[in-house]
């Protein structure tokens, strides 16, 4: 390609350049072997626990805890987008002469020095075979070019000549998946968010940076069920789910894991579950003093009165997990504890340990001693919009392969001379862009079948 701006032609051989695509590729190799060893997406006190705290400001810097939307590594694929497009360009831009050209012609002598060339002597003269010789060659080629050079006649067709496109095809898919994959990257996201069971909610929480997204539509958590082994363990999670659109219930399904809902272009998966806070629990006070214990329905976030004026307690919340002195004492309650003339202080309630209050030694003992038990469902939610660039790259990739490596452009040659004992001497010459040792095979099948046609003729 000729251009006269000095910038512009350094700038197109620079993209033109296949020692750039190698580079690119194994930058994007040696890239990728980080991105699986390193954790990714994971949270701070993962990375330090890992790898140490110098290594994760190095981590953080290069982004390299969410490596496959870092910028450095989608300008990767970038300029490897570019550069396969002016590759192609260039390359095409020379062929195209080759694969479309104004006017098909061959070269007598390729064909006549082809040691691979069939040989077939008939009784017959010239010129009662060269119709039947160039009918069965436009079946076997397509449209027959006739040239004569003196007594000699010489019939060329070719055929495939379009399969040398098919390494451009493999290019366009390679294209399209590269842009699937900046496209999910940049318009894109991966989100988690917690429902409780019957509740609702239209926003998500970006898996990495816990920015919220808002969806076009509202997911409801009708119900949730969970079964579990004869060791405890979950056997199976399953979360019914309602899609609320414009104020309307648009569909209703379960999903379980494996088994998402696919809503317009957004992913539902079901990744985790666990215990929800419920409204009312039922609490027990003991009065240490007095002996008198007090039992009451309360709900979260209620504010009630101590006996004998000795100040209020308010049930704040519930946690599925509570860590305590690097113990997981599972679900508990918590609450704040306001004595009369003194500042609030606050404890925690663990159902499995209906004691743990009483170790404080003050002089009430809180216990909640029953409660309505109810899940949330977990989901993750994602959106790739580039996704059917993907798809529609793997199919191109498949086509493109089959034409590259299982079609070729085949040319063939039929030249007819008279003998000098009489008769004619039929040659059958041929050329193929692709796997020369097949052509010799397949020109001794069309030999063989050409000679049986031109003897019942005879």
């Amino acid at each position: 390609m000729k251009n006269k701006d000095g910038i512009s032609r350094q700038i197109w051989v620079f993209f033109c350049s296949v020692k750039l695509t190698v580079y690119i590729l194994v930058l994007l190799a040696v890239t990728s072997i980080i991105g699986t060893v390193v954790l990714q997406n994971g949270s701070p006190q993962q990375y330090v626990n890992l790898y140490g705290e110098g290594i994760y400001n190095l981590i953080q810097v290069f982004d390299l805890d969410d490596m496959y939307h870092a910028w450095w590594f989608l300008l990767l694929l970038l300029v490897l987008c570019i550069n396969i497009t002016v590759c192609s360009v260039e390359r095409l831009s020379l062929l195209w002469k080759t694969i479309f050209p104004g006017r098909v012609r061959f070269n007598v002598n390729r064909y006549l020095k082809s040691k691979s060339s069939q040989t077939i002597d008939t009784t017959s003269s010239v010129k009662p075979l060269l119709e039947p010789c160039e009918s069965w060659l436009a079946k076997q080629a397509g449209p027959v070019i006739r040239q004569t050079d003196g007594q000699t006649t010489y019939l060329y067709a070719e055929k495939g000549r379009w399969t040398r496109l098919g390494v451009f095809v493999v290019h366009a898919s390679v294209l399209l998946l590269l842009a699937g994959a900046l496209i999910g990257a940049v318009f894109g996201f991966k989100a988690n968010v917690r429902i409780d069971e019957g509740t609702q909610t239209g926003r998500v929480f970006e898996s990495k940076t816990r920015e919220p997204i808002t969806l076009d539509f509202i997911i409801r958590c009708n119900e949730f069920d969970v079964s579990f082994y004869e060791n405890g363990a979950p056997e199976e999670f399953r979360s019914n789910l309602t899609i609320i659109e414009g104020g309307q219930e648009s569909l209703t399904t379960d999903i379980r894991v494996n088994h998402p809902l696919r809503y317009k272009g957004i992913n539902i998966f079901q990744s985790s579950y666990g215990t929800a806070a419920p409204d009312t629990v039922t609490m027990q006070m003991v009065d240490n003093q007095s002996g008198a214990e007090i039992l009451r329905d309360i709900r979260i976030g209620e504010t009630i009165d101590l006996p004998d004026g000795a100040g209020q307690f308010t049930l704040q919340g519930f946690l599925p997990h509570f860590e305590f002195r690097e113990h997981d004492l599972g679900e508990t309650f918590f609450g704040l504890v306001t004595l009369a003339g003194e500042t609030g202080f606050q404890i925690g309630m663990p159902i499995q340990f209906p004691t743990f209050d009483k170790m404080r030694k003050g002089r009430f003992t809180f216990v909640v001693t029953d409660f309505e038990k109810r899940y949330y469902t977990g989901l993750q939610v994602t959106k790739d919009p580039g996704v059917w660039y993907v798809y529609a790259g793997f199919i191109l990739m498949i086509l493109g392969c089959w034409v590259t490596f299982f079609m070729s452009h085949q040319s063939f040659l039929l030249t007819l001379s008279p003998r000098e004992t009489g008769g004619t001497r039929v040659v059958l010459s041929g050329k193929s862009s692709r796997n020369s040792r097949s052509m010799t095979l397949k020109l001794k099948q069309m030999a063989t079948r050409l000679e049986n046609q031109l003897n019942k003729g005879e």
